[in-house]
């Protein structure tokens, strides 16, 4: 039992640590980017030491990756819980769905707005990019999914034309100078995926 208890501690105390220079990055980077932002000011903010930032992340450029999972998984947890308690609560028109799933990711677009700014400067370290657009195209394929979109050239595109409205609203929201405005930007985002709507809307290539 008592070994239990300890690696308990343990795993909280590496938890809290985690979490401690998580935060501290995303202040120090929010405010000097990636390029310029300094590891010792990180782990000074947090309260820690470079060689248990180093223990923990491997290095700046793995911390910024870190802050960026951290960042996806919360937006993709909001979103999909969002979509679940919708289809609880009866809905089951897939753009109804996704516009449900929109507004949370886009709220929280607003709610992490530094993350946001932080992650369209493109100031990243090598490979931030790649993993970015790989990331894009795994939302797309979800999109498509949730939408059940068909296999046609018009599907796919609009499909695709969906995402890239969420994706740059989310933008709009993060540099909006109020929450008023944030909000405009989001029912503007989903005045647009209704006008967009696949499903409902199969125009006949003929007519």
């Amino acid at each position: 039992m008592a070994r239990k208890s300890s690696g308990a501690w343990e795993w909280s105390r590496t938890a809290q640590t985690r979490k401690s220079m998580l935060q501290a990055a995303r202040e120090v980077f929010g405010e000097h980017g990636f390029a310029e932002a300094n590891v010792s000011d990180v782990v000074t903010r947090a309260g820690s030491s470079v060689g248990s930032l180093y223990h923990h992340f491997g290095g700046k450029a793995e911390l910024f990756m870190a802050l960026w999972e951290d960042h996806q998984l919360a937006q993709e947890q909001a979103s999909a819980s969002s979509v679940a308690k919708a289809r609880q609560d009866g809905v089951d028109d897939p753009v109804e769905l996704l516009i449900t799933g929109s507004r949370a990711y886009l709220t929280g677009a607003w709610e992490r707005r530094d993350l946001v700014r932080l992650f369209m400067d493109g100031d990243g370290p090598p490979g931030f990019e790649l993993l970015r657009r790989t990331r894009g195209r795994q939302w797309l394929r979800q999109n498509a999914a949730l939408l059940g979109a068909g296999a046609e050239p018009i599907d796919r595109l609009t499909v695709a034309v969906l995402t890239t409205v969420i994706g740059e609203a989310a933008r709009e929201v993060a540099t909006s100078d109020t929450e008023e405005a944030a909000c405009e930007v989001i029912e503007a985002a989903v005045v647009l995926i209704r006008r967009l709507d696949p499903v409902s809307r199969h125009p006949d290539p003929a007519a």
